[in-house]
């Protein structure tokens, strides 16, 4: 109950929408975009706001930004990509509980139409999240400059990040290979331009190294299904006996491509994904590398939309999300150690 020195507490626009029966960004939508409404909503909300003696913030108030659309970008490097639905669901949401609407951008892999992307959307949002992002820093940053950016998995010094910090999964997916027994195995890269693939590659072949592995490394690619089954050809002419692919679509793909080839796996070839989106018609089980990618994206969702209200304190803001191997079915003992053990002993 309000003391009598700070008398009643005067209401605010969650009360309104609780009142009027309508979700919070509603509300907002109702004094910021009433167009996007029906007209019945918007007077009813008008009503109770009324009622209740609410009164809109002073947009030209110091402390409240100017011609705010209420609007957010959330540009992606690939849609098609599994990893990326669970994020944009979960930034949707975040942005709507903050009333906000989210434009979603595919920039299809593409630096340029990524940068085009932004510059067309820089007058019809407030910022943008912009995830696994392909542009050279330079262009980033000049980004930056012009509106609010925060990033997703792209480690950017100064800008606001969140990185799903796949080290130690990875790590310990190679440790994993080592323990069954394997002594020469393949990363299977991403694209080039991708921060999670460089992260992962790097983290495969320093692991390899220090448990006396031999690992290969492909050329970095586009992500996708028949990229997977493509490579199967030379992975076995490689001598490997398992593959850490840099996604589970990819991993998906190998899958397809050895079972095709008459490849046994695990008896003949073991196969690890990364980011824990495999198919749930995947057989066997895929043994992969967890992913954060929901997670990620309120994250990100949520920084933005605090930087955008004054209430993100000064500093680096750098958000890590580590990671863990999610065993499966698609791991064994290479099959030249079973033969070995097998092996009949001559007769003395």
């Amino acid at each position: 109950m309000p003391s009598p020195e700070t008398g009643p507490s005067k209401p605010t626009l969650a009360t309104v929408a609780e009142k009027a029966g309508v979700s919070r960004a509603t509300a907002s939508r109702v004094f910021s975009q009433p167009h996007r409404l029906s007209a019945d909503t918007v007077r009813r909300v008008r009503a109770v706001a009324a009622e209740l003696g609410y009164q809109q913030p002073n947009p030209d108030a110091d402390t409240q930004p100017i011609n705010r659309s209420h609007n957010l970008a959330l540009v992606v490097a690939d849609t098609s990509n599994p990893f990326f639905p669970p994020m944009i669901q979960a930034a949707e949401r975040q942005a709507d509980l903050a009333g906000y609407s989210v434009f979603l951008c595919n920039a299809d892999e593409d630096p340029r139409q990524e940068d085009q992307l932004l510059t067309r959307f820089t007058q019809k949002v407030d910022g943008f999240v912009i995830a696994s992002s392909r542009m050279t820093e330079v262009v980033i940053q000049a980004h930056a400059k012009r509106h609010p950016v925060v990033l997703i998995n792209r480690d950017l010094t100064g800008l606001p990040r969140v990185l799903i910090d796949t080290t130690s999964g990875v790590a310990e997916a190679v440790n994993h290979l080592a323990e069954l027994g394997h002594r020469e195995i393949t990363y299977l890269s991403g694209p080039t331009r991708s921060w999670s693939n460089g992260q992962r590659r790097d983290t495969v072949k320093r692991t390899g190294e220090l448990r006396g592995m031999s690992v290969a490394i492909t050329a970095g690619r586009r992500s996708s299904y028949e990229a997977g089954k493509q490579a199967v050809e030379a992975l076995l002419a490689s001598g490997s006996t398992a593959v850490i692919a840099f996604d589970d679509m990819l991993a998906q793909g190998l899958l397809a491509g050895l079972a095709e080839r008459g490849v046994s796996v695990p008896d003949e070839f073991s196969v690890i994904g990364c980011d824990d989106v495999p198919s749930p018609l995947t057989h066997p089980q895929l043994t992969t590398v967890s992913a954060r990618s929901a997670e990620a994206g309120t994250t990100a969702v949520d920084l933005l939309t605090n930087q955008l209200a004054g209430r993100l304190p000064k500093g680096d803001h750098r958000h890590l999300l580590t990671t863990t191997l999610i065993p499966g079915a698609t791991t064994a003992e290479p099959a030249v150690n079973r033969r070995r053990r097998v092996r009949p002993q001559a007769h003395r």
